[in-house]
């Protein structure tokens, strides 16, 4: 193997590490983004009527839309390597519920 073939793969094999990690990172940030949403819905739940549950649900809201954001990205980054079945996604990491 010549030494251009051989740092032609290398550098191949740093890409795909780093594909690798890139999407373990998104599957990181979603699985918190989704854990701080749990942890307000609860909150939410446990919330009396009137200005605490309408500052919780606005909590709740922006804390859904940042792990829709995130769901999102680990999507665009399961595609990015070639995965194209998002079913796992799916179970795995449902959305979360829109709430009033």
């Amino acid at each position: 193997m010549s030494q251009r073939e051989e740092a032609l793969r290398r550098t191949e094999k740093e890409i795909v590490a780093e594909k690798a990690a890139t999407l373990g990172r998104a599957g990181e940030r979603l699985e918190a983004a989704l854990r701080l949403v749990a942890e307000l819905r609860r909150a939410l739940e446990q919330a009396p009527e009137g200005a605490p549950r309408a500052l919780a649900l606005a909590s709740y809201r922006r804390a859904r839309t940042r792990a829709l954001e995130a769901r999102h990205t680990l999507i665009i980054q399961r595609e990015a390597i070639g995965l194209r079945n998002h079913r796992l996604v799916d179970q795995q990491f449902p959305e979360p519920p829109a709430l009033d």
